[in-house]
């Protein structure tokens, strides 16, 4: 790739023609590098030269060839393995042991899709009247995936590994903040055999490229990963000529926290499900509901112990929390804590910016005191921002936890497991965790409920999701079956 070209197309590095974008290191605010976007023309380009791969190839009937592929993919960012974490750090400004956690995941995601795929099984039957039955799964077509800036390679891998596996051709489009380290995997698809034309990079932002892809009329499928209003400009886009859409939206995830656990265990789970990368998660465990005889006890142990998160420069190992992704996403939480305040709930601790720090950090934030309807325990806030509730009955817990718009996770901290799946039960939620949280599962399948998404990634519904189902029936005989089958006809 030359210094200035930035745009994936038909196998060739292109020069953006777009505007130039510079690219910050978030813990200390400096320009890490600049990058020249795409125009609509370009992304036209991309959609024709996807178009054109997908119907002039052999990359859809030839199953060998993308198993092969995404093996040969997975075993080279393996051997890149810390070059790829270092640059999803520096870009995103998580700390490091996280990035590998993303990169070794994503990893497993490759080569889940690639075992799924070539052991995959046709579906046949012979029917009650003698026909045989069989059912195959083709590819959707042109798919245009979009991911957001918080997990920027994981997030891309969970949308490119099966769409790639299930035969589509695919034009892929980045965070504009975070497009780092899918410009380095695009270097090692550049080097594979994938055909021309399967692959295809473009950078930008979404009001331009993302709706020129959203809308383009040759595109089958979007697979989009970000935030609700978003998700819905898309889904209305689509809607106009029924074009295919997986949205995995926002969430306003809560944990609930049972009389029966022990408290230093809970307060771990509690601190990881919320701070996490920082908050910036989907599934950020953003509403913790604690039983009443504990609620005193949980706060003063949270407190405490989230003022010992080492806030920190995310190359350093240790590490715990590293800075916000911008400066606009930091003043965008900074509002919603300032509106806690204003609604009258009770901030203990935490959200401020740490003064001896250039990049964009900010302390995690506690609030209590808090009201269902608040704005900031019904609305995602995507940062280090957590409400604390308590409940008295496990009706009350289920009733609040279901509470808001969002569906995508939720997670259940008691021993007494009988009880827990009754509440995992009645949670709606895509996805809930009994004692533990955050951990996805490449086998089984990611997203949520109501205005969480629709849809699911991972796991063979992520694959199904990158499919058409089509029903072909065969009558062996080659005789009429039916009402009109030998009414006097001569041979």
């Amino acid at each position: 790739m030359q210094e200035s070209h930035h745009i994936f197309i038909q196998g060739k590095w292109r020069k953006g023609e777009g505007g130039i974008r510079k690219i910050m290191n978030p813990s200390s605010g400096e320009v890490l590098t600049e990058v020249k976007e795409a125009t609509e023309e370009q992304v036209d380009e991309a959609v024709l030269a996807a178009r054109r791969a997908f119907e002039t190839t052999n990359w859809a009937e030839n199953i060998e060839l993308r198993v092969q592929m995404l093996r040969e993919l997975s075993d080279k960012l393996e051997e890149s393995a810390e070059e790829f974490a270092l640059l999803e750090t520096r870009n995103t400004g998580k700390p490091i042991r996280e990035s590998r956690l993303d990169v070794s995941d994503s990893i497993t995601c490759l080569r889940y899709y690639a075992d799924l795929v070539a052991n995959r099984i046709c579906w046949e039957k012979e029917m009650y009247d003698g026909t045989i039955s069989k059912v195959v799964e083709e590819p959707i077509g042109v798919c245009g995936l979009i991911v957001p800036w918080n997990f920027p390679l994981l997030l891309g891998i969970w949308k490119l590994a099966p769409a790639l596996a299930a035969g589509n051709t695919v034009i892929f489009k980045p965070s504009e903040v975070t497009p780092l380290s899918f410009l380095k995997l695009t270097e090692l698809i550049e080097k594979s055999e994938m055909p021309p034309g399967v692959f295809n990079l473009v950078l930008g932002e979404g009001r331009s490229v993302g709706h020129s892809l959203v809308a383009h009329p040759e595109v089958d499928k979007i697979s989009f990963t970000g935030g609700s209003a978003t998700g819905r400009r898309i889904y209305q886009e689509c809607a106009k000529n029924l074009k295919r859409v997986s949205l995995e939206l926002g969430g306003k995830s809560p944990l609930l926290v049972f009389d029966d656990v022990d408290l230093a265990t809970a307060v771990d789970w509690a601190m990881f499900g919320s701070f996490f990368n920082q908050g910036q998660v989907c599934v950020a465990s953003s509403r913790i509901l604690v039983h009443q005889s504990l609620y005193d006890d949980f706060l003063t142990h949270l407190s405490a112990r989230a003022a010992q998160i080492v806030i920190g420069d995310p190359v350093d190992e240790t590490t715990e929390m590293g800075p916000l992704v911008s400066e606009a996403h930091r003043k965008k939480v900074e509002e919603y804590i300032q509106i806690g305040l204003t609604d009258g709930a009770r901030l203990l601790s935490g959200g401020q910016r740490i003064p001896d720090r250039s990049g964009y950090y900010l302390s995690p934030a506690i609030f209590t005191d808090v009201k269902q309807d608040m704005r900031i325990v019904q609305e995602e806030i995507f940062g280090p921002v957590i409400t604390v509730q308590p409940f008295k009955e496990e009706i009350e817990a289920i009733q609040l936890a279901n509470d808001t718009p969002f569906g995508l996770a939720a997670g259940v901290l008691s021993r007494d497991l009988e009880r827990a799946e009754r509440v995992a039960g009645r949670l709606r939620a895509g996805t809930v965790w009994i004692n533990g949280y955050h951990t996805p599962h490449v086998e089984t399948p990611w997203g949520g409920f109501k205005q969480s998404g629709i849809g699911r990634e991972l796991g063979p519904q992520g694959l199904a999701a990158f499919t058409e189902a089509k029903h072909i029936n065969r009558n062996l005989q080659l005789q009429p079956i039916g009402w009109y089958s030998n009414k006097g006809v001569s041979s």
